[in-house]
């Protein structure tokens, strides 16, 4: 189930003046701190509630006494990165799932609410001076002797992420003396002064490692920022010079809304712009987040069972997805991989790791040309990305109507511009094809896994020879037929009808109509058979095998469309020519034999190719 990490409800009042206040209240916090010692808890046989969670001591300490009116075992502890949270319990797990259901149900609770095991939390701070308890507690009165709830997850959850912390509006941000700068300065957390290192590095005026340690580098980098920003420059920010850089720094996240959600269905939690995409559904291993606006953007989380047969296989998989262009960085080792791609208006992001058997990772899809808007969330999602309890359970993936051969987990694969067939015609694995499927190609491979190159292009017969970029070793090898067939005799040509549809060739039985062309054109043969596109490029065998030619694609001349069963072959002494002329030594026969039809079809899927221009 998809839920936020923390509770939106009455939290965006606090946010206001929110560092200012912080100044304020530090000081405050630490003494409480001082007073107070960590706790101990049990995470495998207890559990809480958390019901809210608050970025300010002062307002969870108030939340806390209201609920503390209305409900038992209400405790809050600080759960660490300036939040400070309010639970209920401990309960076993069993009973504090109970009580979340209830709760939820009669509107104790906001319905963001969830179970929680402790592992995070530091000091207590409610109730006041009261020892934590550690022990499960028995469920109120008015549960413990009713049925088990029903708490099934919605089969669509709906993703509701807290508000992340807004920076200080400049205007309303105090003009400081240098000395009131220097303290209010001494205040920031290391967190909060790296912040600003990579700000002024962002603005061009810091060059140095982001450690938060403001050294000689820092100041100077303030002084120039100062300067170009008509400030006396002192090297020290003031509050209000802080918040006017980071407003300039955060401009560009305007709109994106990131929060941090967690998904515990998948096990994972990160930062995602939910401003711009949306929880759409599980389709196993991902999460996929589908966009809700005008910016064409998805985000996926990874999570699956596996080992690292199963990591390299999903490293492949991926890389044949529609999301990510085929052209970019790849890199892969033992344990994880990344894979980065630019192109067809995309620019996607891939990264999964492997850890105790379980996969898992996330994704960023863009829009390509918005690059500092996408590096800014993208290195906010690399830095959040955190792995928790839980695994994608296959069991989520809902067969529909829409299944597809063409989809994995959802998403489209990557397609070929065009694929037309072809056959080998030597050992070394040269592929004879039309050169109809080689024109304006970034990328041509054989059978989707082979790349290869042009190495012959004969416009005038239309043919095309690919070498692959490894050496195949192919089962059968095209013998060319150079006696005179016989009118009407039964030929068959072997191809790819349907594109990569079909794993194997289909053959499709005709006859040979003409030695020549419709106006008597000797480069070529007349077929009578009815074929595919994707046909074109593929052998045209005669009865013993052997090949009479290759099928030219379909055209239409003077604005005619000739009859389907009308298909063109050339002929097999100009192909030979050709192949010569480039160097190329083709096997030959002048032998009528028989073939069964059964044998044909072996022969024919030893020796056809699937020719893809990408």
């Amino acid at each position: 189930m998809l839920i936020p990490l923390l509770n939106s409800a009455e939290v965006s009042k606090d946010f206001t003046n929110y560092q200012i206040e912080a100044f304020m209240i530090r000081p405050i916090i630490a003494f409480v701190f001082l007073a107070l010692s960590p706790i101990s808890v049990s995470a495998q046989n207890t559990a809480w509630v958390q019901v809210e969670a608050h970025p300010t001591l002062s307002t969870a300490q108030s939340r806390a006494r209201l609920y503390a009116s209305q409900l038992e075992n209400v405790n809050g502890y600080f759960l660490g990165g300036r939040w400070y949270g309010i639970v209920l319990g401990p309960y076993a797990p069993a009973d504090a799932e109970r009580l979340l259901a209830d709760l939820r149900s009669n509107g104790s609770i906001p319905n963001d609410s969830y179970t929680v095991d402790g592992s995070r939390f530091r000091q207590q701070f409610w109730p006041v001076g009261v020892g934590a308890e550690t022990t499960a507690q028995p469920l109120p009165a008015t549960l413990a002797a009713d049925a088990p709830v029903d708490i099934t997850p919605d089969e669509t959850p709906v993703v509701e992420p807290i508000a992340t912390l807004p920076v200080i509006d400049p205007v309303q941000a105090p003009d400081e003396t240098e000395k009131e700068a220097q303290a209010s300065e001494a205040l920031l957390d290391r967190a909060q002064r790296m912040e600003l290192q990579t700000a002024l590095q962002w603005a061009g005026f810091y060059d140095a490692a982001i450690d938060g340690a403001y050294g000689r580098g820092t100041r100077s980098s303030m002084r120039a920022w100062q300067e170009a920003n008509n400030h006396e420059p002192t090297g020290i920010l003031t509050t209000r010079q802080r918040a006017e850089l980071l407003a300039a720094y955060n401009a560009v996240l305007d709109g994106m809304n990131l929060q941090l959600v967690r998904d515990d269905a998948s096990g994972i939690e990160i930062m995602i712009p939910t401003g711009v995409v949306a929880f759409s559904e599980y389709e196993p291993p991902f999460a996929r987040f589908e966009p809700k606006g005008d910016i064409d953007a998805k985000v996926l989380l990874i999570s699956q069972a596996g080992d690292q047969n199963r990591l390299f296989g999903l490293y492949e998989i991926l890389q044949t997805l529609a999301i990510v262009p085929a052209d970019g960085a790849r890199t892969r080792n033992n344990s994880s991989f990344e894979i980065e791609g630019t192109g067809d208006g995309v620019h996607t992001y891939i990264y999964a790791e492997l850890n105790d058997g379980a996969i898992k990772g996330f994704g960023l899809i863009w829009p390509e040309g918005d690059v500092e808007r996408q590096s800014r969330i993208l290195a906010e999602m690399k830095a959040s990305f955190t792995r928790i309890d839980g695994l994608l359970n296959p069991a989520l993936a809902v067969v529909g109507e829409d299944q597809a051969i063409d989809l994995i987990a959802g998403l489209e694969v990557r397609k070929p511009k065009m694929s037309r067939s072809g056959f080998f015609i030597d050992d070394k694995g040269s592929v004879l094809t039309t050169i109809e499927a080689v024109q304006s190609c970034e990328l041509i491979t054989l059978d989707s896994a082979h790349d290869a190159t042009v190495i012959l292009s004969d416009e005038a017969l239309g043919i095309a020879v690919l070498k692959p970029e490894e050496r195949l070793a192919p089962l059968g090898v095209a013998m060319f037929q150079t006696g005179v067939p016989r009118l009407q005799a039964e030929v068959a040509v072997a191809g790819f009808p349907y594109g990569d549809v079909l794993v194997t060739p289909s053959l499709t039985f005709g006859r040979l109509a003409d030695l020549r062309g419709l106006n008597g054109e000797e480069n070529i043969k007349r077929l009578s058979l009815t074929a595919q596109d994707g046909d074109a490029g593929g052998p045209v065998f005669d009865n013993g095998g052997a090949v009479l030619g290759m099928l030219l694609p379909k055209v239409s001349t003077n604005g005619q469309v000739l009859p389907p069963e009308v298909s063109f072959s050339v002929d097999t002494d100009l192909i030979l020519a050709s192949l010569a002329g480039a160097g190329i030594t083709a096997q030959t026969t002048d032998t009528m034999a028989f073939m069964p039809p059964e044998t044909l079809t072996l022969r024919a899927a030893e020796n056809t190719v699937l020719v893809s221009c990408w």
